[in-house]
């Protein structure tokens, strides 16, 4: 199996979160997934989100999808 392709996806949760005045235990708890696969996501060592749980994100932060993440263009 070839080595995954390093993913160019920036996910800006922290940004959201201190724009809101919200920790990231509190926005767990609103969404409903653990502070860990949380963190996983943040930290953008997520190989998915679940459309549940990027609409849960949206309702918490009062936001749209591409708040969230932003594409960085390939190099070259």
């Amino acid at each position: 199996m070839p080595p995954e392709e390093e993913h160019r996806v920036d996910v800006h949760i922290d940004a959201l979160l201190a724009a809101r005045g919200m920790t990231l235990t509190e926005l767990a708890d609103r969404v409903g997934i653990t502070l860990a696969n949380l963190s996983i996501l943040k930290n953008g060592r997520a190989r998915a989100v679940r459309f549940s749980t990027l609409t849960a994100l949206c309702d918490a932060l009062d936001c749209q999808p591409a708040d969230l993440f932003t594409v960085r263009k390939a190099p070259g």
